[in-house]
């Protein structure tokens, strides 16, 4: 330490009394220091932004905090390659969207006011077209590519974790597929109590009535008559076990078992994760 302070290693400050501190020398250093400043003329500001944002919507148009194109496509080059995902879970008026398609980028967006509609798919969408403000023109931005617009519906479970009344029969079968296979769930065309085939397994669902005037309960009951409703709508699909969610099973545990059949109870067998 001594050797340390007598070689001016050490620094304790303008007066003397500060906090140590080890110097390291420019001379010392490899490559250039990080600067983490960036000027109004490198990236841009709120001004620029805004006009930004009324030459693609008109003056009317306006946010509080928008950011400049310059900006974000800063922040996507330091942390991001072409071809990653960039996700924005509050979109606002679609600029992180609008530069990372420019940049190549793949991006998720998550809005909840109005303005996803009126602002980001309408920004996206003259993105698409080939429009030229914001960083365009330094990209060489011609146009070109897609996306996909989803509204999220009602959610599955209330606030105490349960499945609500309203919830739809194509909304909770997702839920299902999703939380049994880990991927998305592709509807069959036609309604149908039988959802598909997974890594050998098959997926049925009783519930909302779904198979109509074939039932106990209006068909949420697994009987020998619903079961050979969902055998028919397989169809040529096979399986190795087939998983049944409904209200109550009446075929009791050893002709499941001789089925190859799973039965889970709604509600209580269905989990939120």
């Amino acid at each position: 330490m001594q050797e340390e302070i007598e070689a001016g290693r050490i620094w304790f400050g303008k007066d003397g009394k500060g906090v140590p501190r080890k110097k390291t020398y420019l001379s010392e250093i490899e490559g250039q220091n990080a600067w983490t400043w960036w000027t109004n003329e490198e990236v841009g500001h709120n001004q620029e932004a805004k006009k930004e944002i009324n030459s693609i919507f008109g003056a009317e148009a306006t946010f509080d905090t928008p950011k400049p194109e310059r900006l974000i496509q800063r922040i996507l080059a330091l942390s991001t390659n072409p071809g990653d995902y960039v996700l924005d879970s509050f979109l606002g008026s679609g600029t992180t969207a609008a530069v990372a398609h420019k940049m190549g980028r793949k991006y998720i967006g998550v809005e909840m006011g109005e303005q996803a509609k009126t602002h980001c798919a309408a920004r996206l969408k003259k993105v698409i077209d080939g429009e030229q403000g914001g960083i365009s023109k330094a990209v060489g931005w011609k146009g070109g590519g897609g996306f996909r617009f989803y509204e999220l519906g009602e959610t599955i479970f209330d606030e105490d974790g349960k499945i609500r009344n309203s919830i739809s029969f194509a909304n909770l079968a997702a839920h299902l597929w999703f939380y049994e296979t880990k991927t998305p769930f592709n509807a069959p065309k036609h309604k149908s109590a039988f959802l598909g085939v997974h890594n050998g397994i098959g997926y049925a669902l009783l519930y909302n009535g779904i198979l109509h005037d074939k039932r106990i309960d209006g068909g949420n009951v697994l009987t020998s008559k619903t079961l050979a409703a969902i055998r028919a709508d397989m169809g040529k699909a096979e399986c190795e076990k087939l998983v049944i969610y409904g209200e109550a099973s009446r075929l009791g545990a050893a002709k499941s078992k001789e089925l190859g059949i799973e039965f889970k109870q709604t509600p209580y067998d269905v989990r939120a994760k």
